[in-house]
């Protein structure tokens, strides 16, 4: 595999593209967008505290060559879980878009097989479940109540039963938390784990990327796991080729372009970035890869994963 960034690819992709994570939303369903402004992980957030809804986001990935979207739940509250599948659902039969849903229920109750069951009752789209579960010692940075959650007998019982659904589950943790995460995986070898953001590297002072590449090297050793190349503006705030390029390229050495796949994050990095200059990124940093390599990590890996038609 050539390198990414480097000079012996075939240049930019100029193919089709699969956004692999990205939301829609009405502000109205959401109280963490309704209520007080308090700190979070990708900073102030102001302009996105309103509704997003499908036509805008449509608009822009079409003008950008994306054909095909994966819609990723975005934290209704749990007790609301089937009325987010139901609304996606809607806009699908209106609109064409999303391709495909992620989407969320309380895996640390007993009652989440059956929330998950109805969830395919309600639409074909459904492709898995993401409960994020990152915890960081800085507490603007935490989602989860603690860093240990993988370990929960019930949030365990609930995993195992993805298998059943033929079910992704979409795993969002911090370096720190990628040794309970490699266990994870190892113990459900029949289910996708797909890697959010790449396992959320924080910054990029020496020890802190040394940590992210060894947790990285160890999941990438469990063939069940994939990774999205997504969310790299959220703790700096900006489209950062630099940063981008570094993620790439380790990304790519360790998984491979068959294990990897892009996503704009959107409406989130749409707080400092439009979604042509973000994909443009991208493109710029994988184009030292084959124009096959470039096709998986843009439009095909997301198609196998969450068994999308071709375009």
């Amino acid at each position: 595999m050539s390198r990414p960034g480097g000079t012996a690819g075939e240049g930019s992709y100029t193919g089709p593209v699969v956004d692999a994570h990205h939301h829609i939303w009405r502000q109205r369903d959401l109280p963490w967008l309704s209520g007080e402004m308090v700190p979070r992980i990708f900073g102030p957030y102001e302009p996105i505290r309103r509704d997003y809804p499908a036509e805008e986001y449509i608009t822009e990935a079409r003008g950008c060559g994306i054909t095909q979207s994966v819609y990723v739940q975005a934290n209704w509250p749990l007790d609301r879980s089937l009325d987010e599948v139901r609304w996606i659902q809607v806009v699908h039969e209106a609109t064409g878009w999303p391709s495909a849903v992620i989407g969320s229920a309380d895996l640390f109750s007993p009652d989440a097989p059956g929330t998950m069951r109805e969830q395919v009752a309600l639409s074909p789209l459904v492709r898995g479940t993401r409960l994020q579960l990152h915890w960081h010692e800085r507490e603007e940075y935490r989602f989860a109540a603690g860093p240990a959650r993988m370990r929960d007998p019930v949030f365990r019982e609930n995993i195992a039963v993805l298998r059943e659904l033929g079910w992704v589950f979409e795993l969002q943790v911090f370096p720190g938390q990628m040794a309970d995460a490699a266990e994870l995986v190892a113990d459900f070898p029949d289910t996708t784990f797909v890697l959010v953001h790449a396992g959320m590297l924080v910054d990029t002072g020496e020890s802190t990327v040394r940590a992210w590449e060894a947790g990285l090297r160890e999941l990438a050793g469990l063939d069940n796991v994939v990774v999205k190349l997504t969310g790299q503006g959220t703790f700096v705030h900006r489209v950062d080729p630099g940063l981008i390029a570094l993620v790439a390229d380790r990304v790519l050495d360790l998984f491979g372009p068959r294990r990897a796949m892009f996503g704009t994050n959107f409406p989130i990095e749409k707080l400092w970035t439009s979604m042509a200059v973000l994909l443009d990124a991208w493109r710029t940093a994988l184009s030292g890869l084959s124009s096959e390599e470039q096709s998986w990590v843009l439009a095909d890996t997301a198609r196998t994963v969450y068994r999308l038609p071709g375009p």
